[in-house]
C-alpha cells in the first residue's frame, strides 16, 4: 500500500515559492519602504512575507540529508553544490548588495555545501569502527564544530546555525518524530516562524515524486537575477537591500 503523504517533489515547491516571496520582500519591498518613502501597510506586507520565508530553509536542509542519504555519489553531490554556489553568488550579490560581487555575506548553497561536507566529515569519523566510542564522539563533534565555524567564518546564510540545523536533521534521521520536534527546538530561537515548515516535513512519505532534479539549482540564481532586474529597473539596483 503506497504511503500517502508529499512527496519530495512537493517539499521542493512549497519551499521555493516560500523563498520565492520571502526574496520578493528582501530585495523589492524593502528598497520601496527605505528609498521610496515609509508606508504602514506594505511594512505589514513586508513582514508577513518575510515571515512566510522562514517556512523555507528547514525544508531544504532536510531535503539535503535526505538528497545526502540517497545519493550514489556523494562527492559528485558536493561539487554540484559548490557549481552552483560559485553560480549563484553573482545575482545573489546584485540582488542584495547591488553588487556584482560583495564578499562579506555568501548564499545559502554555501551553506548546504558546508552541511553537506559536515555530514560526509561525521561520517568518515563514525565509520571508523577500530576507534573507541569517546575518540569517534569526540572527532565527530569537532567536525560538527568545524561545519559551524566555517559557516560562520564565510558568512553564509544561516552561518553556523545553518549548518547545525542540518546535522539536527541528520543526527535524528531515523525517525520522523525526533526530526520535527529536535528540528523545531533547533529553530523556534531565532527563527519562530520556521517551525510551521515542519508540518509539510512531518508529511513526507519518503517518494521523491515527479522529476525536477536540477529545477530548484536553476531556480535560485535565475530568480535572484530577475528580482534584481526588477529593482534595476525601479532605480534602486545600485543600493543595497538591507
Amino acid at each position: 500500500m503506497e504511503r500517502k503523504g508529499l512527496s519530495g517533489s512537493a517539499l521542493k515547491i512549497i519551499a521555493i515559492v516560500t523563498m520565492l516571496i520571502d526574496h520578493i520582500a528582501a530585495t523589492v519591498i524593502i528598497r520601496i519602504l527605505k528609498f521610496g518613502g515609509y508606508n504602514d501597510g506594505l511594512y505589514q506586507l513586508y513582514r508577513v512575507m518575510r515571515n512566510i520565508g522562514r517556512i523555507a530553509f528547514p525544508i531544504f536542509c532536510f531535503l539535503l540529508v535526505e538528497g545526502f542519504m540517497h545519493t550514489r555519489d556523494r562527492e559528485k553531490y558536493a561539487l554540484r553544490l559548490g557549481c552552483f554556489a560559485a553560480v549563484s553568488e553573482i545575482p545573489f550579490d546584485l540582488a542584495f548588495n547591488g553588487k556584482v560581487l560583495e564578499v562579506g555575506y555568501q548564499n545559502v548553497f554555501f551553506t548546504l555545501l558546508l552541511g553537506l561536507l559536515t555530514m560526509m566529515a561525521y561520517d568518515a569519523v563514525m565509520n571508523q569502527s577500530r576507534w573507541s566510542v569517546w575518540k569517534r564522539t569526540a572527532l565527530s563533534t569537532i567536525a560538527i564544530l568545524a561545519g559551524m565555524f566555517a559557516a560562520e567564518f564565510l558568512s553564509t546564510d544561516y552561518g553556523a546555525l545553518g549548518v547545525l540545523c542540518i546535522m539536527v536533521f541528520y543526527l535524528f534521521r531515523r525517525s520522523r518524530i525526533q526530526q520535527v520536534v529536535f528540528g523545531c527546538l533547533a529553530f523556534v530561537w531565532w527563527e519562530w516562524a520556521a517551525v510551521f515548515a515542519f508540518v509539510p516535513i512531518f508529511y513526507y512519505n519518503g517518494k521523491r515524486g515527479f522529476g525536477m532534479k536540477y529545477f530548484f539549482y536553476a531556480f535560485y540564481p535565475v530568480h535572484l537575477l530577475i528580482l534584481y532586474l526588477i529593482v534595476y529597473k525601479m532605480g534602486y539596483g545600485s543600493v543595497p537591500a538591507i
